[in-house]
């Protein structure tokens, strides 16, 4: 029905996470009546992606290797954050409130998914933190299922590492109302609750 050139644009749109058959045809029609320049910018951004890869280290991704929070001697080496994603990395730096350096695990255990522990960069971590220098690990994964089995199985193997593990705390967003909070929030804020005086 169309050219070839936008079924083949449709059918790569369509293999991205979460773009249907419709979306990605919506997509390519889009493009297909889009100024030049912006489609030639579009083109530009997707090949430069090639350029990316994970940091040897943290296993962010980047650029240059490594990565410039690992590079940065500003960062305080002592403190380690466990992440899933990248996402939550950069989650975490837009929120500007944490100063150490980063582990990205590359996902959360999820056997139904076949996800196991040996897809994650736990091995790689328990490196980092038996070379010594570490005194804190923060475990910052989701609060799910599945990255509570992983936070627990990352302090399980960082146990005897000489590092303090420690898990970020949960509890009630700012600006929320007790009214509208799940029992599990009500009950996790009630654990993670600390002394004001």
């Amino acid at each position: 029905m169309y050219p070839k050139a936008v079924n083949n644009l449709i059918t790569a749109l369509s293999r991205l996470p979460g773009i249907g058959s419709k979306t990605a045809e919506r997509l390519a029609l889009f493009l297909v009546r889009a100024p030049a320049a912006e489609v030639q910018a579009l083109a530009r951004a997707v090949a430069g992606v090639g350029a990316v890869k994970a940091c040897g280290v943290c296993f962010n991704l980047t650029e240059s290797d490594p990565c410039p929070i690992c590079a940065d001697p500003n960062r305080d080496a002592q403190s380690i954050c466990v992440v899933e994603t990248p996402a939550d990395l950069a989650a975490l730096e837009a929120a500007g409130s944490y100063r150490g350096r980063y582990h990205v695990l590359s996902g959360a255990l999820s056997p139904l998914d076949g996800v196991g522990p040996e897809a994650l960069r736990l091995r790689e971590l328990v490196r980092r933190v038996k070379q010594g220098g570490v005194r804190e690990v923060i475990i910052a994964t989701n609060p799910t299922v599945e990255g509570e089995a992983t936070a627990d199985l990352v302090a399980r193997s960082l146990a005897g590492c000489g590092a303090v593990v420690t898990r970020l705390g949960y509890g009630m967003p700012v600006g929320g109302d007790l009214k509208y909070m799940d029992g599990l929030t009500l009950s996790r804020s009630l654990e993670s609750r600390r002394k004001l005086s």
